[in-house]
């Protein structure tokens, strides 16, 4: 019964010890860019037309359908388990084919390419 007490002694000391220092420690002047209420980079009283590159949004569903292949390709340990493994497999080599067929499409069209 008295580690219980104990362990709520401390836990409570610890707790408004970090709580103090918490509310001790951090800076109280803020610097103009964190008071801007964009930290992008970008001046936001400027036009928000701005012409934007299509090649990061390329890059991004790239990635978006690498770890979506990812994702699908993780189960194949324990496709191996399946009564039909070679239907199995022949599924998940058609996905790896279709997204590598699709990103070599994508590398020869130069949609890679940040140059112009």
């Amino acid at each position: 019964m008295y580690q219980v007490i104990l362990i709520l002694i401390i836990s409570a000391a610890l707790a408004f010890l970090i709580i103090s220092a918490s509310l001790w420690m951090p800076q109280m002047h803020p610097a103009t860019e964190k008071l801007s209420p964009y930290e992008c980079g970008f001046d936001p009283m400027g036009s928000a037309r701005l012409p934007f590159s299509i090649h990061f949004f390329v890059v991004a569903i790239l990635f978006l359908l690498f770890d979506l292949e990812i994702a699908l390709l993780l189960p194949l340990p324990w496709m191996a388990e399946l009564p039909d493994t070679l239907n199995s497999f022949f599924w998940a080599t058609l996905i790896v084919i279709l997204v590598t067929l699709g990103f070599a499409y994508e590398w020869v069209k130069g949609g890679l390419e940040w140059a112009e």
